[in-house]
């Protein structure tokens, strides 16, 4: 993933000295300058697009990834933080469910209560989630109760599918759109979209290069502090990250604001669409909704208006239990024309996400849902979005995100450091497409502009990297003229 600049003069020639290597010196090893087939001719337009997207969107990444790093560390932050609300002392017998919920409704007499999260292990409190006029739209207030002795031990705003708490939620709205809202969130958008292009270019380059043993190719080079020894970090860290680095971007994008909406349809053109158990009542209106879960979804905590006879939240966790959802589980309440819902929850591998609608009349199991029934899109869309929000493996999930993002870090730092060290250079000329063969230029023109139109901001910012390398040349042929002159 090697950043180099291609946009000095070719007069300019740097000294040749370890700190400051010129463009032939620092690319001896490659097979570029010498090879004459399709990588050849494809080498110089890829590495300059690395350069131009490695030096603008890196800014971007840079807060992705130091924000994305905080968040993986928030979830260990929050069971210290929020102890004494998520844990309680084990004791001798769990009190029924409604018991815990009247308690709740106690201390917040003016909250609705919305959904249920049961104790889902020993020493761990009741989640009473209520709809509540004192939290922003979007969040849900929760009330956490002791199991055992129907104690409140505090009430916290809860936020997503996750039950990300305040500290959570501050920093997944600052990698999401830094707290600007909307166009917040153009950002985030930019910086998924680039991630993938520089990766798999910065991989291309770091194969193409021609090395003594492939074991300089996966482990980086000692010596002096050079900018090969820097581009040899650069390379090697970007070949074992680059994976990560590709489903993180890929993931990204599913819930993004313009090209997250193409994905979805798609998914639904191919029948990958998220389904969603029925709990509509017989004679109620149909209703409905699915969608992603993570970064941007929060739990809309809307007053259940629910009438009629209801025969108790104990006996409809009984249902369920009956037809095999146990764990951890969501109790969601009913509302006009709804029943119950109640679905597991646990995203670890496996993972247990079947789920039930519940007449509150009758207690009886109106419709099921299991995740193996899922569209392979849909459980794969599933895996996904669990495993870039850090709930899909628990804490190694959670690790694995902060050493991406650690890598992706040094990575840019090591890439601005390399283009430092190299300036001036002698830079990679423009029009270099003009030497790609029409029959491998033609095809590439069709897939970029195609890409570009499925991923908005991708295509955009692309044409104005063009626009602006355009206006470079532009004042570098008047320059040179009026020199001439």
């Amino acid at each position: 993933m090697t950043i180099d600049d291609p946009a000095r003069p070719d007069t300019a020639a740097a000294p040749t000295t370890p700190e400051n290597p010129t463009e032939t010196e620092s690319d001896s090893t490659t097979a570029a300058g010498t090879g004459t087939g399709t990588w050849s001719a494809l080498r110089p337009l890829v590495l300059r697009l690395h350069f131009y997207a490695g030096i603008l969107i890196a800014p971007f990444l840079l807060i992705a990834a130091t924000s994305g790093l905080l968040y993986a560390l928030s979830f260990q932050a929050e069971k210290v933080l929020y102890a004494h609300e998520l844990e309680v002392p084990v004791g001798d017998k769990v009190l029924p469910l409604s018991q815990q919920v009247h308690a709740a409704k106690k201390v917040n007499p003016d909250g609705t209560v919305t959904a249920v999260w049961p104790s889902a292990e020993d020493g761990a409190t009741t989640r009473v989630l209520m709809a509540d006029p004192d939290v922003e739209e979007g969040t849900s207030l929760a009330v956490f109760v002791d199991p055992y002795t129907a104690e409140v031990r505090g009430q916290l705003p809860s936020y997503g599918s996750s039950g990300a708490l305040p500290l959570r939620t501050w920093i997944d709205e600052l990698h999401r759109d830094l707290h600007l809202g909307d166009l917040g969130r153009n950002y985030s958008e930019l910086a998924a979209s680039w991630l993938w292009v520089i990766a798999l270019g910065g991989l291309l380059l770091w194969l193409g290069r021609r090395r003594k043993n492939r074991r300089a190719l996966f482990v980086p080079e000692r010596g002096p502090r050079s900018r090969r020894r820097t581009l040899s970090w650069h390379g090697s860290v970007g070949l074992w990250a680059v994976t990560g680095l590709v489903l993180l971007s890929a993931t990204g994008l599913t819930w993004s604001r313009y090209a997250g909406e193409n994905i979805d349809l798609v998914r639904e053109q191919l029948g990958g669409a998220t389904p969603s158990v029925s709990a509509t009542l017989e004679g109620a209106a149909a209703g409905g909704s699915s969608g992603h879960e993570g970064h941007g979804s929060g739990h809309q905590a809307q007053a259940p208006v629910a009438n009629g006879p209801d025969v108790g939240i104990d006996r409809v966790v009984e249902a369920a239990r009956a037809k095999g959802i146990e764990g951890r589980t969501s109790v969601v309440l009913p509302s006009e024309g709804k029943g119950y819902v109640v679905k597991e929850t646990d995203t670890q591998f496996p993972v247990h996400l079947d789920s039930v609608a519940v007449n509150p009349a009758d207690g009886t199991v109106m419709d099921e849902l299991r995740f193996a029934d899922y569209p392979v899109l849909a459980q794969l869309t599933r895996f996904g979005i669990d495993a870039h929000t850090g709930v899909f493996l628990g804490l190694f999930n959670q690790l694995a995100l902060a050493a991406l993002a650690l890598c992706l870090i040094l990575l840019i730092v090591w890439g601005y450091r390399m283009w430092w060290l190299r300036r001036p250079g002698r830079p990679v000329a423009r029009g270099v497409w003009r030497k790609v063969p029409p029959t491998m230029l033609l095809p590439l023109l069709a897939g970029t502009a195609l890409v570009g139109w499925f991923v908005p901001l991708l295509g955009l910012s692309l044409l104005a990297f063009l626009v602006v390398d355009l206006a470079l040349g532009l004042v570098a042929r008047v320059r040179a003229r009026s020199h001439a002159a």
